[in-house]
Parts: structure tokens; sequence; C-alpha cells
């Protein structure tokens, strides 16, 4: 047992405090693939401030360096494919203790446009690491892996637990299945300790998709009109980014990294009817609202999550969904774009 993992177990029993003394990452060495994406960055930051030694790994598809600004002259940055930098020996999985594996195609519209890319990105990014971290044996860090709600397609039953039947309805959600997959396999047949995190609707300031950065950002150039995808009635679990990044703190510290698999929400459900209503009210504005009543291929109608497993580990969320509103309002009223 390497001394982090010893650290580790010890954190699992005794009272944390905060702060940097306090956290059995102190020291750690990570590695963030994706790490200036808009989770990313966020675990990236988080990481700092409990005293990790950090590296991002990020080709900037989809990335920024301004998002790492707050902590730019700390962390290390590789600008660069991560399947190029393992398959070159830039990057040694062996100077680390962690692997937080991020970097992939964050969306589902992309997938169904090209699924190829999709699955590259996704899947063989994925393989690739884990073959790289296969080499190490022993001396392998662990892993915690950002899989997605998306393999659960339309749930069979609600609420979504991780014992769901996974039948994916878009290519995004096939290739994140896989390689969830592939990481429970990799640690059961090699030993690998690793775990995937289902993510449901993440949202906060950096993100620039996806449907909340989407409605706000309409209401802040038209407060006077707004038109919405579906009829109002689809439903999801919106759980905030500083929340997720919590969960991935403990799916490195305290959970068995047996290739288990958690999902990440808040276990409340908001329809997006009841999310307008929420936006507009923390803006101020009374804009005229329009339904197309249609939804996009591949998006499921209806997520409601147990979050049993993970609140096991300790899990919280602290940020209930009219705040995280208003700091991406002012996010968005603050941001140049």
């Amino acid at each position: 047992m390497s001394p982090f993992d010893a650290a580790v177990c010890l954190s699992s029993l005794a009272p944390q405090t905060g702060g940097a003394e306090a956290s059995p990452l102190l020291k750690a060495r990570a590695l963030v693939t994706g790490g200036a994406g808009f989770i990313g960055s966020f675990l990236s930051e988080k990481l700092h401030s409990l005293g990790v030694r950090v590296t991002v790994v990020d080709s900037m598809a989809t990335g920024r360096s301004a998002n790492l600004a707050s902590i730019s002259t700390q962390v290390d940055l590789m600008d660069a494919d991560l399947s190029d930098v393992l398959r070159t020996g830039e990057l040694n999985l062996a100077d680390y203790d962690i692997v937080y594996h991020l970097a992939a195609n964050p969306y589902i519209p992309p997938s169904v446009d090209d699924p190829v890319y999709d699955a590259t990105a996704n899947l063989w990014m994925t393989l690739t690491l884990l073959e790289a971290l296969r080499a190490l044996d022993e001396a392998a860090p662990r892993l915690v892996y950002a899989s997605s709600a998306a393999v659960y397609g339309n749930p069979t039953r609600l609420p979504i637990s991780e014992t769901n039947p996974t039948v994916p309805i878009a290519p995004y959600g096939v290739s994140k299945l896989a390689a969830e997959r592939y990481v429970a396999v990799y640690s059961e047949l090699y030993g690998i300790r690793a775990n995937s995190l289902r993510l449901f609707s993440v949202y906060g300031p950096r993100q620039r998709k996806q449907v909340i950065y989407d409605l706000a950002r309409r209401l802040a150039h038209d407060p006077s009109h707004l038109e919405v995808v579906g009829d109002g009635t689809q439903a999801r679990d919106f759980v905030y980014v500083e929340d997720v990044v919590q969960a991935f703190v403990l799916a490195a510290t305290v959970a068995p990294a047996r290739g288990e698999v958690y999902n990440v929400a808040t276990g409340m459900t908001h329809t997006i009817a009841d999310l307008v209503e929420a936006l507009c009210d923390v803006r101020g504005v009374a804009p005229e609202i329009y339904y197309s009543g249609s939804i996009r291929p591949g998006d499921a109608d209806r997520w409601e999550v147990d979050i049993t497993r993970i609140k096991a580990l300790g899990f919280a969320p602290k940020v209930p969904l009219r705040a995280g509103l208003v700091a991406i309002g002012d996010w968005i009223d603050d941001s140049p774009e």
C-alpha cells in the first residue's frame, strides 16, 4: 500500500475539519485530463486548494486556458492530446497518485452528427489510458472516470439507481457506457483501482452549452421573449458543478475503487417549466415563453435519480437550484461572450 492509499484509509475514519492540512490529498499528485474544461477546471481548482500537485492535460478542443486563470502559475498545463503524450512518453502516469479522466466529447449532439468522432474521443481515448495504466501494474495510480447519465437512455423505472438497465439512445451514451465497462473490467482483471461517476445534468459558470446556459444566455440577449425546446414537462436533476467536484474528491479518497459506479445528482427533479420559471424569477424578467413541443434526438424525457450509493460515501449536495441560477446569471453578466 502506497503512502497515499494509507492516508486515504485513515481519512475515512477521521473527522475532517477543512483546509489543506486536514485533506488526505495533501501533497498527492493528480493528473486531470480535460482539466481546462468546464468541470475539469473546477476540479483542478479544488484539488489545488486541498494541497494537491495538479497536472492538466487538455487538447483545448472544448477547454480554455482562461478557465484555469486563478491557478495558472500553480498547475502544470500540457496543451496536448492525451493519446499523443501517452504514445510519445511525454506523460508518465507513474508520476501520479490519481488520474481523473474527463477528456472526452462532453455533449450528445456531436455524437449524433458524428458517431465515429464520439467513439474516438470517449471510448478509444479511455481504452488508451487504461492500457497505459495496465502497463504500470501495481504502480498504477487510482483512476476516476467521468461517465454520464446518458448510459441509462429512457429509464425503465424511476428513480434511477445504478442497477437500472443501461440502454443508451444516443451514440454518446453508448461510448460512455462502453468506456465505463472497460474501466470496471480492467479493475477486476488487472487490479487497477478505479471507479466511474455517472454525472447527471451538471451546470454552472464556464459551461457554454446545455439547457441552463442556453436559456440564461437567451434571456440576457432578449428578456422579452424566450423559446424553449420541448413542452416543459421534460424533467432533469440539475446538479451544480461544485457539488460534482465534491463527488470526484470522494471517489478518489473514500470509495472502494473496485470498478464500481455512482450516480452523481441532487436527488431532486425539476421540470423544464420549473427551471424556466425559476430562471426568469432570479433574473427579474417576465418574457413571453414559447415551447417548441419537440426534443432533440438522443435526449431522454425524464430523470429522477437515486443517489443512495454516493451519499454513503459522504456526498451531500449543498447548492440549491436557485442559488446556482444566480451564479450562472452573474457569470453571464460578467462574461465577454
